[in-house]
Order: structure tokens, then sequence, then C-alpha cells
């Protein structure tokens, strides 16, 4: 049998599914404060009216029942509302968490080759702004549906048992004002909902471009046709918003025409129905306050589903971001390396886009164990995608590369970078501690082993100015470190790993040039027995570090020199 669920909410329902005790819980309370809501009105009016007759007609009744009966509705309504909040918000905060952390998950091996033509931002938007949006499915969506469902079947049978025409008048009103009318402006507003999302994510992405480039635009003058550009699409989503806040008002008013409506009809059976002695004026009262508060429940179903479009879209992009293939497929296990590999890389062909420049063309190059090799070239040689092959960031187009005898594909990705130590050219730190900063590279690191490292990356003076030691917070970044300090801090890192091959792309970057000399002199130590990959344009203190250089240019590697032999030719030349 085909399942009658859409597959994005079957999905997103099977994503949600470990908090399913929290959902219905949440659920339950709500449909609980919603009968208790429509039995307190309907009783209440009853008794009101009864008390009322009685008194007129010197007559007894029994107070004691419906008095009862009325306290319980009200604490009840109170205590099931009190509960659905907390129990509703808990439901949906757990499965937010838990999305995001799939989503994150499902993130980690598409980077960067499959996550290259999206902006940070996009991805942001995806992780946070999307994601938060998923909560209107089962707070906004779910939950009314149900409780309204639920709720007008329950009058409806009452209706039945009390007058069966006042039965057939709140279906057919209950079937209009909470089906027809929803559907219709959910129709209606779908285009805008769906489009204020993406716009609203694109807006994020071009305030966030602003706030990175702000320098380069007051640079070049760009700073107006920026905020034109900023401008022009925060005005169309405020007119997309004011449109869809429009369908919202026009759905609620006619919510609440279809509830006069029905009261009214309601009203002209339940008055022949007393006029014939069929009915109890009583039951009248109860029969138009059940209506009044049938519709209480299904006023919110409009609002409902004009955001579940949004809704939706929202959970397509989640989605559709998740679904895509890695780059790479992951071995089932991963073959075993031996502590000192070679490495090699045969008639290598790299490219970041199917159309575009080749970034590496006809590579080969071994290094054996203990090489000190530096690669050099102009920006867009090829000398960092050389290191992104070799970490296995992007696919090979042509050719292969080898790690200890074995070929990339028969490596998991955590193994292979386990084995390689990067110091890469941006400098990547966490609003964390610096301890917890240096422990990403090896958490099991001794104290020892991380004074030695910080010793080794020149950074034990800034250390101990810290006011916190390592347990100073570096900032959201590292914005509370220097340039300079942040290159160290991530040497450090790379250092503390002890792994054989040790790759450093631009390690002396932000760092003067006796600090740069002193490094340089502390990672040819670190550096004893490990294989060591540099790619520099600073040529002063190459010698101390390094035994051969290799000229890359347009992808392709032009020569292999001894260092000395780069060096006079770099000074003859």
């Amino acid at each position: 049998m085909k399942p009658w669920l859409p597959p994005l909410l079957r999905r997103l329902l099977s994503v949600s599914y470990p908090d399913r005790s929290w959902m219905l819980g949440g659920a339950g309370l709500a449909l609980l404060a919603a009968f208790a809501a429509v039995g307190l009105m309907s009783v209440s009016g009853w008794f009101i009216a009864a008390m009322a007759l009685a008194g007129a007609g010197g007559l007894a009744i029994n107070y004691y029942t419906p008095a009862a009966a009325i306290r319980l509705f009200a604490i009840l309504r109170s205590g099931g509302r009190y509960g659905e909040r907390v129990v509703t918000h808990e439901a949906t905060l757990r499965g937010l968490s838990r999305l995001r952390g799939w989503l994150f998950r499902r993130l980690i091996p598409l980077a960067p080759a499959r996550l290259g033509a999206l902006r940070s931002s996009e991805l942001f938007a995806r992780l946070r702004a999307d994601v938060d949006a998923l909560e209107h499915f089962y707070l906004a969506a779910l939950v009314p549906a149900g409780v309204a469902l639920l709720s007008v079947v329950g009058a409806v049978v009452l209706c039945l048992i009390v007058l069966p025409a006042a039965a057939a008048v709140l279906l057919a009103g209950a079937l209009l004002g909470g089906v027809v009318v929803p559907l219709w402006v959910q129709r209606r507003a779908a285009p805008d909902a769906a489009s204020a999302v993406r716009e609203s994510a694109a807006l994020r992405g071009q305030l966030l471009d602003a706030l990175r480039g702000h320098a380069e635009l007051l640079a070049w003058g760009g700073v107006a046709a920026h905020s034109a550009r900023v401008n022009a699409l925060a005005d169309r989503l405020d007119e997309r918003r004011t449109r869809l806040e429009v369908f919202e008002a026009i759905s609620g008013a006619l919510v609440g025409f279809c509830a006069q409506l029905t009261l009214l009809a309601v009203l002209v059976f339940a008055l022949a129905a007393v006029h014939r002695d069929a009915l109890s004026p009583p039951l009248l009262v109860l029969l138009a306050l059940l209506v009044l508060a049938s519709f209480e429940v299904i006023g919110p179903l409009s609002e409902a589903l004009t955001r579940w479009t949004a809704t939706m879209t929202s959970c397509e992009r989640v989605f559709t971001l998740a679904d895509t293939e890695p780059a790479f497929a992951e071995p089932q296990v991963s073959a075993p390396l031996p502590p000192r590999p070679v490495i090699a890389f045969e008639d290598v062909w790299l490219r970041y886009d199917t159309h575009g420049p080749w970034a590496l063309q006809n590579v080969n190059l071994t290094l054996t164990p203990g090489a000190r090799v530096a690669v050099v070239g102009a920006s867009g040689a090829g000398k960092s995608s050389l290191l992104a092959a070799l970490l296995k960031l992007y696919p090979l187009e042509r050719g292969r590369v080898l790690f200890g005898g074995q070929p990339l594909a028969a490596l998991s990705g955590d193994v292979l970078r386990r084995h390689v130590a990067v110091i890469a050219q941006q400098t990547v730190l966490f609003n964390q501690s610096l301890l917890d900063n240096l422990l990403l590279a090896a958490p099991e690191a001794d104290a020892h082993g991380i004074e030695r490292a910080v010793r080794l990356a020149q950074l034990d003076a800034f250390v101990s100015s810290l006011p916190q030691g390592y347990d100073t917070v570096l900032g959201e970044a590292g914005a509370l470190v220097s340039g300079g300090e942040a290159r160290r801090i991530v040497i450090a890192r790379a250092l503390l790993q002890e792994a054989p091959v040790l790759v450093l792309d631009e390690p002396t970057e932000g760092l003067d040039a006796r600090t740069a000399r002193e490094l340089y002199a502390a990672l040819a130590a670190a550096a004893q027995g490990r294989t060591l990959l540099l790619i520099t344009h600073r040529l002063s203190g190459l010698a101390q570090l390094v035994d051969e250089v290799l000229v890359m240019k347009a992808g392709a590697m032009c020569a292999r020199l001894s260092v000395s032999e780069y060096l006079q030719g770099q000074r003859n030349g």
C-alpha cells in the first residue's frame, strides 16, 4: 500500500521519532486543555441558564454535580494549557536539537568538495533558520490540526446526542471554516510563503557579505551599490510578508464569519426544537456555546496552513542539503598504514569545477619518509591543491595518490587525517578555552605534550601572560587574540598531533621576521623523523627547514631542486 503521508513529512517524522513520547504527551495535554475549554464553556452556559429557569419557576436543581464539573474543567483547562506549553516546547526543542545535530553529521562528509558552492551564510541559514522554522511543523501544524479534529468530532457527537440537526450544521460549518477556508488561503499564500523563506536566506547572505567585506566595500566605493541590493531584497521580502499577513487577516475574518453563520443556523434548529418541546432551553444555550467553543479550536488552522508551505520549503532545503552525495565513498574498513608512510602522486589531475581550469595537471611526486620538501610558486600555481589532493578533500579526475602504499580510496578520511598534521593557511579557532582549541588535534594529550607543543610554537610567553592560562577563552573565531598569536596556536595544535606527516601551509603568515626565523628553527627540530611538506612564499629561513624545493606553475611541477640550488637561482635571477 502506498504511504499516504507526503515524503517530506514522513521523513521529518522519522527523524523526530526518538522524541515521540514528548510529542504525544504534548499533543495529549493540548487535547485535554481543548476538551476542558469546550466543556467549561458549554456546561457553564447550560448551568447558568438552568439555574435562571429554576429560580424563575421556583424549582429544585442539583447544584453540586454541575458546579463540581465546572471546577474540574477549569482546573483541567489551566493545568492542561500550562502542561501543554511545557511539554510541547520541550518536544520541539529536543527535536530541533536532534535535527540540527543530524544535519551537521550529514554535512561533515560533504566538506569541502560538495559545500564549496555554498556561502557560509547559506550553510548557517540551513543549520539555524531553516531548522528553527521546522518548529511550526509540530507546534503550529500537527498539534492544532490533531486537537481541532478530535475536538470537533467530540462536539459533533455531543450535538448528535442533544440535537441531530445541530450536529449536521456544526459538521458543515467546521468543514467550511476548518478545511475549505484554510486550504483556499494556503493555496493563495503558498508562492509568497515559499519565496519568503528563500529571500530571507538570501538577505542574511547579503548582510553577512556586507559585514565581512565592509573594509573592501569602503576601499572600492561599493557601499552604496551593495546597500541598494540589500534594500531591494528587504523591500521585496517586506512586500511578501505583508501579503501573508493580509491573507492571515482574511482567513481569520472568514473563519469568524463561518462561526457566526454556523451559530445562527444551530439557533434556528434549536429554537424550533424548543418551540415544539423537543429541547430544553438550557440545552439550547449549551449548543450555542458549544459551537463558539468549537470554532475557538478551529481558528488557528488557517494560520497553521499558511505557515505550512514555508515550513515545508525549509524542510526541503534541509533534506536537499543532507541528501547531497559525498565526493568520496568511505571504505567499510580502512586499510592498515605503516608508521612511516611513503607518499606518491601518480599522474594526478584535479580541478574544482567540471568545466574549470586545471588546479593540478600531470603531477608525479614521491615523498619518502623523513623527506623535507618546500612547494613554491605564484598564487594559483597549485600549491594548496596539492595539499587538497593529499588530504582527500577533492576527488581526482585522473591519476591517484598513494599513502603508505594504499590508494586514498582504501583509507577513511579520519584515518588519513590522523596521520597528517596540517597547519592550514586559514586560521580556525573556536570560542572555547586555549586548552580546548589545542586538544582538538589530540584529545588524549597529556600536560607534558601540551607544554612541549606550546614551547615549539613559540607560544609559552603568550600563555604565561594570559589571566587564566590555558583556561582563557579565545573568543568567537579567536577574536581575543592577535593574528600572530592565533597562527602560533594553530601551529601548536598541529605539533601536538604527533603525526608522521607534517604539512605547513604558509606557517609564518602574520609573524614578524624574527619570530618567523625562530619558529622555523623550532619546526625543524619538531619535524625530526617526520615527512615535512612546506607551502610558502617566504624564502627567509627556508634552508634550515627543508632539503628540496618543488616549483609549480599553472598546476604542473616545473622543477625539483635542492634548496641551495633554488636559493642560488633566486639570487641570480
